[in-house]
């Protein structure tokens, strides 16, 4: 793509030269037919060819920019092209960097991931002073669970509940698994208030694991986002919190 951006920028180098140059010999060529004393056997020369002088001169310039025009727009197709062709590029990076980003349990982001996309948000809260709140989860009995019923159903369980996490959060939230048991939820324009009545949508979650009826219990806490923090600030506090809740589970 560089290369072809160094061509293109060259040949158009190349192309207002030759402009310049073209025009000012046929403009210095016109005005020299007026002059008839610069010539020899002027008498002769201005009676017979001044006229055709001035039209090839004329139709010469007439000619060229017909060509500049045709290159003109050769150029900007081709940049045209490059632009799509970058696009193209750019769009294909970004889905195998999301793909990439992706927990392949629960679909939702992961820990890696996530502060790329909350400094995003934490920007956006800053520039246009609207809040931003987080939602912790942990899951309370998820390594019993795993252990007794195997990975599996551990599994099965992670999918379930990111599947109601993302049933409950609007379409500019987003969830990410931190680690085992471990969610959080990043709400944007959410107030402390409103990111509880988004876990509240939650409710209890049963699901049927190995032929057993098994009632999810998890702990959630809220966190919102103060004026000069930076997304590994909120980080910190979310950690902090889950891991009060590991100790109490």
């Amino acid at each position: 793509m560089r290369s072809d951006l160094e061509r293109l920028g060259r040949n158009e180098w190349w192309l207002w030269t030759s402009a310049l140059a073209v025009t000012l010999l046929s403009g210095t060529a016109f005005l020299l037919s007026f002059f008839r004393s610069l010539f020899l056997h002027h008498d002769h020369f201005f009676e017979i060819r001044s006229d055709q002088a001035r039209w090839a001169t004329l139709s010469l310039l007439l000619v060229f920019n017909v060509w500049l025009l045709f290159r003109q727009w050769s150029f900007r197709r081709e940049r045209r092209q490059l632009a799509e062709r970058d696009a193209a590029v750019q769009s294909a990076v970004a889905e195998v960097q999301d793909f990439a980003s992706m927990d392949p349990v629960t679909g939702l982001y992961t820990r890696t991931s996530v502060e790329r996309w909350l400094g995003k948000a934490v920007a956006r809260a800053r520039r246009q002073n609207v809040p931003l709140s987080l939602v912790a989860l942990h899951l309370d009995d998820f390594g019993q669970l795993s252990a007794r019923y195997g990975r599996a159903a551990g599994d099965q369980i992670l999918t379930e509940f990111a599947y109601r996490l993302r049933k409950a959060i609007r379409g500019s939230d987003f969830g990410v698994r931190l680690e085992s048991g471990d969610f959080l939820l990043v709400l944007p324009e959410c107030s402390l208030r409103e990111a509880k009545t988004v876990s509240d949508r939650l409710g209890s979650v049963e699901m049927r694991v190995s032929g057993e009826d098994v009632d999810l219990t998890y702990s959630v806490g809220w966190i919102d986002y103060k004026q000069g923090e930076v997304p590994s600030d909120l980080m910190r506090r979310a950690g902090e919190m889950l891991l009060l809740y590991k100790k109490a589970s």
